[in-house]
C-alpha cells in the first residue's frame, strides 16, 4: 500500500433540518459563497473608505454604494457561473435536457462562466452610476480570491474535482466511487491529488496575499490596472498549472483521449480549463501594460 492521507470524516452539509417533508440543508459549499461574498463586500468597502489609496484620492465610489454593487455581483456570479458550465462544459446535454439548466441546486458551475458574468454585471453597474471602470475593477480583483480559496476548500469537502492519482506521500484517498475508479488492482485503494488545495493555496492565499499587499502597502490603485491586471494574470497562471495535475471532465475522456484534452493534436492539446485561462492571462497582460503607460 502507497503512502497516502485518509480522506477527513467531513459531511458535505453542516447541518439538516426536517419540518415533515420539507427539509433544509445547508452545505459547505453554499456558506463558501456566503462567507467569500461577506469578505469580499468587507475588503471593497475598506479600500473606497480610504481615500488615499486611489489616484487623485478619488475612490470610484461612495461605500454606500458597495453594497448595492454587491448585489449585480451576485446575480452576474450566478447567471454567468451557471450558463458558462452549460455552454463550456456540457452544451449537449443541456440542449436536450433544458429544464434542467437553471437546476443549480444539482451542481455544475463554472469559474470561467462566472467571471463573465460579473464583467457583465460591472459593466452595466458602472454605467447606471458612472463610476470609472477600470478602479472599479481593480477594487473586485482584490475583494475576488477569499471567496475562491473558500470555494475549492468546499470543493475538497464535497470530494469533487479532485486531482489525477498520486503516489506521491500526500496524496488523499477520496472516498467516493468515482474517485476510486483510477484502474488499480482489487483491493486497492487509489490516492489522488488533492488539486483542490493546490488552486485554494495558489489562488486563493497566495495571490490575495499579494493583492493585499500590492493595494494597502504599495499603492497599487494608484495606477488604474494594476491590481486587475495582476489578478487575471496569477488566477489564469494558477489554474492552467494546477490543470495538469486535476482530473479531467468526464465529458472530454475518451478511449483516445484519456487525459481529456479539449484541444488536442498528436496526443498534445489543451484542457478546457487551460484553454478557457489563456484569455485571462491575455487580458491580464493588457491590464498591466495600461497601467504602465498610466504610471
Amino acid at each position: 500500500m502507497i503512502a497516502a492521507i485518509p480522506f477527513p470524516p467531513l459531511s458535505p452539509e453542516l447541518f439538516t433540518i426536517s419540518i415533515g417533508s420539507f427539509e433544509f440543508a445547508l452545505r459547505w459549499y453554499a456558506l463558501a459563497y456566503i462567507a467569500g461574498i461577506l469578505l469580499g463586500w468587507k475588503l471593497a468597502t475598506m479600500a473606497v473608505k480610504r481615500a488615499a489609496l486611489w489616484r487623485f484620492d478619488a475612490p470610484p465610489m461612495a461605500p454606500a454604494q458597495v453594497e448595492q454593487f454587491v448585489t449585480w455581483v451576485i446575480l452576474g456570479i450566478i447567471l454567468g457561473g451557471r450558463l458558462g458550465f452549460v455552454l463550456f462544459y456540457q452544451p449537449a446535454y443541456y440542449l436536450a435536457n433544458p429544464g434542467q439548466i437553471l437546476m443549480i441546486w444539482q451542481g455544475g458551475m463554472s469559474f470561467h462562466g462566472g467571471l463573465l458574468g460579473v464583467i457583465v454585471a460591472v459593466l452595466l453597474f458602472c454605467r447606471s452610476i458612472r463610476a470609472p471602470l477600470v478602479p472599479v475593477a481593480d477594487m473586485m480583483a482584490l475583494s475576488v480570491p477569499p471567496g475562491l480559496m473558500l470555494g475549492r476548500i468546499a470543493n475538497f469537502v464535497n470530494d469533487e474535482l479532485w486531482g489525477r492519482p498520486t503516489d506521491l506521500p500526500w496524496g488523499v484517498i477520496f472516498p467516493s466511487e468515482a474517485a476510486q475508479a483510477c484502474g488499480q488492482a482489487a483491493g486497492e485503494l487509489c490516492a489522488r491529488h488533492p488539486s483542490q488545495l493546490y488552486e485554494a493555496g495558489l489562488e486563493g492565499l497566495i495571490l490575495g496575499g499579494l493583492l493585499l499587499w500590492m493595494v494597502f502597502r504599495g499603492g497599487a490603485l494608484k495606477r488604474p490596472g494594476l491590481v486587475t491586471g495582476t489578478f487575471f494574470i496569477g488566477y489564469g497562471l494558477a489554474r492552467f498549472a494546477v490543470e495538469f495535475l486535476r482530473q479531467p471532465d468526464a465529458q472530454f475522456v475518451s478511449p483516445g483521449n484519456p487525459l481529456g484534452l479539449a484541444w488536442h493534436v498528436g496526443g498534445w492539446g489543451l484542457t478546457m480549463g487551460q484553454i478557457l485561462s489563456l484569455p485571462m492571462i491575455a487580458v491580464g497582460l493588457g491590464f498591466l501594460l495600461a497601467a504602465r503607460r498610466r504610471a
